[in-house]
């Protein structure tokens, strides 16, 4: 149903890269619960390109999660192709490049969404890329630094030009980088684009929350797929309620509060395996804060769960608060 290069998904969504978040469980998680694809976290590109980064595992895409992609930050396009050449030979199936970050110090140093002010580097970017990887190439965007039609016409300007050039996707957040996750996005914008570029695939991201409403936003849209990020943030079931959506059947309701615990049990384990007890439950509190908005009395729970010191404890708080209790 999406294809992106010689990448064929059989249901048009996927995980997006996020920073501090989409490490190797969360991504395990996602395709567990029938997301055909996952990014890990934005890499910056000067990191990604030094030899020693890349012999960490934590930098390694593991044998069981391929399809897996790799999204690039930076403003140096011999640095940005390097960084790319090198992900796709440790064994990423596909890169993107980041134009489309809002955080304050990445637009500081000129990366990310600030390219949308630069078209000419931005397209240098892509070109020297697109030179160095035989692997998909896609990237972020953004729908211009602010809302001003100055900088509307510089994103249609950059995505045309992308298109032309052989971007195998597109996808875009129809905020402006100013806007951050301010008001709702405007994904008629992602319409125009696609009518713009009717032979590019366009990918739609922003508000991806619900399922049905969201596949409801792609067709009047009349784009080729969606791109799940802060939606998927202690909620990896939304990747079975879309494949749901996308093959006909009824879209499952939310898990029970034993399946969330479940769920959660098994994320700190994975985490637990990564880093290690004694940084595992500081990490995890920013997945826990998410998880528990699903549970029935999710204030309640969210304080017993952020509450937690210890491995021990936290074990105990979700096995209490979510199973002895129902």
């Amino acid at each position: 149903m999406l294809q992106i290069g010689d990448l064929k998904l059989e249901v048009p969504f996927f995980q997006a890269p996020l920073s501090g978040y989409s490490d190797y469980a969360m991504r395990y998680l996602a395709r567990e619960n029938g997301c055909p694809f996952t990014f890990a976290g934005v890499m910056l590109a000067k990191s990604a390109a030094h030899p020693k980064v890349l012999k960490k595992p934590q930098f390694i895409p593991r044998q069981d999660e391929h399809p897996i992609g790799a999204q690039i930050l930076g403003r140096d396009p011999v640095v940005m192709a390097k960084a790319a050449k090198d992900l796709e030979q440790v064994g990423y199936d596909v890169i993107d490049i980041n134009y489309a970050c809002p955080a304050p110090k990445v637009l500081r140093r000129r990366r990310g969404g600030y390219l949308l002010n630069e078209p000419e580097l931005a397209i240098e970017i892509f070109d020297a890329v697109r030179e160095a990887v035989s692997c998909p190439l896609t990237v972020k965007l953004r729908c211009g630094y602010t809302n001003s039609s100055e900088f509307r016409d510089n994103f249609f300007l950059i995505a045309r030009q992308l298109a032309e050039r052989g971007a195998d996707a597109l996808v875009v957040h129809p905020r402006s980088v100013k806007q951050v996750y301010r008001d709702k996005a405007d994904w008629s914008i992602l319409g125009e684009l696609k009518q713009e570029c009717p032979d590019t695939v366009i990918i739609g991201s922003g508000d991806v929350f619900d399922a049905e409403q969201s596949i409801q936003k792609m067709k009047e849209a009349k784009i080729d797929g969606l791109l799940v990020a802060r939606g998927a943030v202690g909620n990896p079931w939304i990747f079975r309620q879309l494949k749901a959506g996308f093959t006909g059947q009824p879209i499952p309701e939310k898990p029970s509060p034993k399946e969330q615990a479940e769920t959660m049990l098994k994320h700190l384990e994975l985490v637990v395996e990564i880093y290690g007890q004694s940084k595992a439950v500081r990490y995890f509190r920013k997945f826990t804060a998410q998880y528990s908005r699903l549970h029935p009395q999710k204030k309640q729970i969210q304080q017993e769960l952020m509450t937690a010191k210890t491995h021990k404890e936290l074990i105990k708080a979700i096995q209490t608060s979510y199973c002895l209790n129902w």
